[in-house]
């Protein structure tokens, strides 16, 4: 299992390396959008902070073949590292995602909604595969049943490609998603941060510490 952020938000990204086992950042144009900053910038700032080595998956704006595979070019030459392109599983990105391919690029397929999708992208050569979890529960959908029924694909017909479960609001989407076999999540720092929170958690550590503090007069093992 790996987890990456859904953010482009410079400190989050900060915090979440400092603090949790991140496997690298997920961004797409909506996201970049809300920072109201130079895109380029701001990759190049993502890119900075977490490091050559971290996977940083960046999503391209193009809908025609020809455009996705200038973008992908543009984007790995001028953000470097470890890099993920993420194509949209439209008809165009498929084709993209084949000639990408040929180059030894590193593809993320976005915008799943069904398993057929997922199935497509991988067949064509997408190292991950994005489906939406979320917003397929708003529409009254199933994300977590999507994520099931492509793992199961996966495994049939012993394909390479992994799940890299996105659009989460809740840490039970997560929890569901993380049982179904979702080989990765990208999520925001704050659903990222609820994962670990637990009122008898918080309450254990408050009681150890009053107890030991009874029999020792203090609150920590060494000076």
């Amino acid at each position: 299992m790996l987890i990456f952020l859904d953010t482009a938000d410079i400190n989050s990204i900060k915090k979440g390396i400092e603090y949790y086992p991140i496997a690298g950042v997920t961004t797409n144009p909506t996201i970049i959008a809300k920072e109201n900053r130079d895109y380029l910038d701001l990759l190049k700032d993502i890119r900075k902070v977490i490091g050559e080595e971290k996977m940083f998956h960046i999503q391209v704006l193009a809908t025609k073949a020809e455009n996705i595979i200038k973008e992908a070019h543009f984007i790995k030459d001028t953000i470097g590292g470890n890099i993920y392109i993420k194509i949209p599983v439209i008809r165009e990105g498929i084709k993209a995602i084949k000639m990408l391919k040929e180059e030894n690029f590193k593809i993320t397929a976005t915008a799943i909604f069904t398993p057929q999708q997922a199935l497509v992208a991988a067949l064509a050569g997408a190292n991950f595969v994005a489906p939406y979890v979320n917003r397929l529960d708003n529409i009254s959908g199933d994300g977590v049943k999507v994520i099931r029924q492509i793992k199961k694909l996966f495994d049939t017909y012993n394909l390479d490609s992994k799940i890299l479960a996105a659009s989460f609001k809740n840490v039970e989407q997560v929890h569901k998603s993380s049982l179904e076999g979702a080989h990765s999540v990208t999520l925001p720092l704050e659903v990222l941060e609820n994962l670990l929170h637990h009122p008898l958690t918080d309450s254990s550590v408050e009681a150890f510490i009053k107890d030991w503090k009874t029999a020792y007069n203090q609150t920590y093992l060494i000076d």
